[in-house]
């Protein structure tokens, strides 16, 4: 599933191909995604501009000139992709937006887990996707200290903290890994058991992981791409994620998987603790 890197790598290719763009057409070729896409979602978009894309966490939106905005989430296998709109409709194009420059923004999702949803900018902050989530790790507002507040009262594994969205928003099992990797510290550790000392580099580790992989845009580790169809090279830098049994670059001890609520998470035994 895509993460905040790979959701703000898009939103970083998009920004130059639609905002300021008006939507001349919506072809909505299936509906049953996630949830079905609203009845009045193309008659809401069609003659609307693009004023700006936003990302809350791992969810893009787009607001219009009118006040409305488009959530969108990409699911397990979902891509926004810019494409000229005389270009033939690919398999599981599922919603193709077509722009008043003859460029499309194409919604493309094999799993159909993602997600389209337009309503009202005024109310996006009480939709439950939204109402929930986390401050985000990468919003310059939030500290170490509130970071270390989160940490203090949790009694569950740090990773599985560090990947819930109603504590931080955005993050997910690969750069939670590679995160506590850096900082030296067992995902199986309870949170509430990293110590003060250790708090602020895993803080400073998370968001490091974080910034390079926006900057190499994102992990191409599936089927992942931006929204010109390129891929991220941050998996190249992986240092724990998907290596169990390879050497720690490290140390060279053996890379170690366990399951954490149904999520493989990699440590190195002898580098983390």
């Amino acid at each position: 599933m895509p993460e905040l890197p790979e959701v703000e790598t898009v939103r970083r290719s998009l920004l130059p191909r639609v905002v300021g763009r008006r939507i001349a057409a919506v072809e909505i070729r299936e509906r049953r995604l996630r949830r079905p896409i609203q009845r009045d979602f193309a008659t809401r978009l069609i003659g609307r501009r693009v004023e700006g894309v936003e990302r809350r966490a791992k969810y893009l939106l787009f607001h219009l000139d009118n006040g409305d905005c488009v959530l969108a989430h990409l699911g397990m296998s979902g891509a926004l992709l810019v494409r000229d709109a005389t270009a033939t409709a690919e398999r599981h194009d599922h919603v193709r937006v077509r722009l008043n420059d003859g460029a499309e923004l194409v919604f493309n999702d094999p799993r159909r887990f993602g997600l389209l949803k337009v309503g009202s900018a005024a109310d996006v902050n009480a939709w439950p996707e939204l109402a929930g989530l986390g401050p985000d790790p990468l919003d310059p507002a939030f500290t170490a200290e509130q970071f270390a507040a989160t940490l203090r009262g949790g009694k569950r594994a740090i990773k599985n903290l560090l990947i819930d969205q109603t504590t931080l928003g955005g993050v997910g099992n690969i750069y939670a890994n590679e995160a506590l990797f850096r900082a030296r510290i067992r995902p199986t550790r309870r949170a509430h058991r990293v110590r003060r000392a250790e708090v602020a580099p895993l803080f400073d580790a998370l968001r490091a992981v974080l910034c390079e992989a926006v900057d190499l845009g994102g992990s191409s580790i599936s089927d992942y791409r931006d929204g010109d169809g390129r891929p991220g090279y941050f998996q190249l830098r992986l240092r724990v994620y998907d290596r169990a049994g390879e050497p720690c670059l490290d140390c060279g001890a053996p890379i170690r998987r366990v399951v954490q609520s149904g999520r493989g998470s990699f440590y190195c035994p002898r580098c983390q603790r």
